[in-house]
C-alpha cells in the first residue's frame, strides 16, 4: 500500500489518535467505579443503574460495523473528528442529566460516537505508517485503550467519588475536545483518501466462516463472563469485603494495572509461543478466579475475605486482558490476512455484544440474588467459552486429519 508525502509525515498523529480511544476507554469503563453514586443520586437500583452498562455496550456492538459501513465514503479526518465532537457532546449531555433516562440517551449517543472512532482510528492507524511499522501503529493507537483501563478508570473514579460522577463525565468530555483539537490540526485534509471500507457482504462473509464464527464466540463469552462482575465490582466488594465505595479508585487501579501486565504478557507470550500457549491457561485461570471470587465471599467474614479477594481481583485482571491480545492473533491466524481488517473490527463487535450481556445478566443476579453470586455466573460463562474453544480445537484436528487422509 503506498502512502502519500502527506501521510507519511504523519506519526505524530497517531498520539492524537491515541488521545481520542483514551477517552473512549475511560468513559466506557469507568461507570463500574461510579455505579452506586449513579444509582443513589438518580434514585435506582444499582441493578437498574447497572443497564446503563448494557444500553451502552449493546449499541456499541451492533451500530458499530453499521455506521462505519454506511458512513465509508466521509473523509477520513471529518469522520473522526465528527465522532470525536458527538462523544463529546454526549459526555456534557451525561453530566447535565436530570434523569435517568436523559443519561441512557446519552449513553447511546457515546457508544454510536465510539463505535465510528475507534475503527476509524485503528484503520487510519495502520495506513499513517508503512507496512513493516503497522504493528508499533496500532498499539500506540490502542494503547490508548490500554493507559484508561490502568490510568484513566481508576483516576475518574476517585474524581467521581470525591466530586460526585458528573465531574467524571465533565474530564471525560474534557479528554474528548483535547482530541478534536489534536486531530484538527495533526491530521491532513487528504489522509486516509486511499482507505477502502469493507461492505456488509464482505464482512457476512467473514463471520459466517466457521473457524472465525467459533474464535468469535469465544469472545464473546470471554467478555460476558468478564463483565457480569466488572459492573458490579462497587457493590460486590461492599458486601464481601471491608473495602467500600471510597476503596474502589484503588481496586480499579490494581484491576487496571494487573490489566496493562496482563496484555504486555500476553502478547509476548503469544509472540514466542502461539496462540494457543496463552488462551487455554488463561480461560482455565478465569474460571478458577470467579468460581473463588464467590467461594470465598459466601463462606468467609469480610475481614478476612478482603486480602484474597484483592488477590483475585488482580489476578482476573492480568488473566483476562493475557488474553485479549492472543484471542486477537488466533482470530487473525483463521481470517487470513486480507481478512484481518473485517475480523478484528467483528470481534470488538462480540466483544461489546458480551459486555451487554454480561451487564444484563449481571443486574438480574444484583436485583434478584445476591451480589456474592456474580462469581458463580462469570464462572459459567468462561468455563463455556473455554468448551468452545475445546470444540474449535477438535474440529481443526478433524480438518486437518481428512486432509492428511485425502493426500
Amino acid at each position: 500500500m503506498n502512502m502519500t508525502t502527506s501521510e507519511a509525515h504523519e506519526p505524530t498523529a497517531l498520539w492524537w489518535l491515541a488521545v481520542g480511544t483514551f477517552a473512549v476507554g475511560t468513559e466506557g469503563f469507568v461507570i463500574a467505579g461510579i455505579l452506586p453514586k449513579i444509582a443513589a443520586d438518580l434514585e435506582v437500583s444499582v441493578g437498574a443503574a447497572g443497564q446503563l452498562v448494557t444500553i451502552f455496550a449493546f449499541c456499541y456492538a451492533f451500530s458499530s460495523p453499521i455506521l462505519t459501513t454506511l458512513l465509508g465514503g466521509v473523509s477520513r479526518r471529518k469522520l473522526l473528528i465528527g465522532a470525536m465532537g458527538i462523544f463529546t457532546a454526549a459526555n456534557l449531555v451525561a453530566a447535565c442529566a436530570s434523569n435517568y433516562w436523559m443519561l441512557a440517551v446519552a449513553r447511546v449517543l457515546l457508544a454510536f460516537a465510539a463505535g465510528v472512532y475507534v475503527p476509524g482510528a485503528n484503520a487510519l492507524g495502520g495506513a499513517l505508517v508503512a507496512p513493516e511499522k503497522r504493528g508499533r501503529a496500532l498499539a500506540i493507537v490502542n494503547g490508548g485503550l490500554t493507559i484508561a483501563v490502568a490510568l484513566g478508570v481508576p483516576l475518574g473514579a476517585f474524581i467521581g467519588n470525591r466530586l460526585g460522577w458528573r465531574s467524571t463525565f465533565e474530564g471525560v468530555a474534557v479528554l474528548g475536545l483535547l482530541a478534536i483539537l489534536g486531530l484538527s490540526f495533526g491530521l491532513s485534509k487528504t489522509v486516509g483518501a486511499h482507505l477502502r471500507t469493507p461492505t456488509f457482504s464482505e464482512r457476512i462473509r467473514v463471520a459466517a466462516d466457521g473457524p472465525v464464527l467459533r474464535s468469535l464466540i469465544v469472545t464473546c463469552f470471554w467478555a460476558t463472563g468478564t463483565y457480569s462482575i466488572y459492573t458490579y465490582l462497587s457493590p460486590f466488594a461492599s458486601a464481601a469485603t471491608t473495602l467500600h465505595n471510597s476503596w474502589m479508585s484503588a481496586i480499579l487501579f490494581a484491576w487496571g494495572v494487573a490489566a496493562a501486565v496482563g496484555i504486555a504478557v500476553g502478547g509476548h507470550t503469544n509472540d514466542r509461543h502461539g496462540s494457543n500457549a496463552v488462551v487455554y491457561p488463561t480461560l482455565i485461570v478465569l474460571i478458577v478466579c470467579f468460581a473463588a471470587l464467590s467461594f470465598v465471599s459466601t463462606l468467609f467474614d469480610p475481614a478476612i475475605a478482603t486480602y484474597p479477594f484483592i488477590v483475585l481481583v488482580v489476578v482476573w485482571g492480568i488473566a483476562a486482558w493475557a488474553f485479549y491480545p492472543a484471542q486477537q492473533a488466533r482470530l487473525l491466524e483463521r481470517a487470513g490476512v486480507a481478512a484481518a481488517p473485517i475480523a478484528l473490527s467483528l470481534n470488538a463487535s462480540f466483544m461489546y455484544f458480551g459486555f451487554s450481556m454480561g451487564a444484563f445478566l449481571g443486574s438480574i443476579v444484583v436485583s434478584r440474588m445476591d451480589v456474592k453470586y456474580l462469581g458463580w455466573v462469570g464462572c459459567a460463562f468462561e468455563l463455556t467459552a473455554f468448551i468452545v474453544l475445546l470444540g474449535s480445537l477438535r474440529t481443526k484436528q478433524m480438518s486437518a486429519s481428512q486432509v492428511a487422509g485425502g493426500s
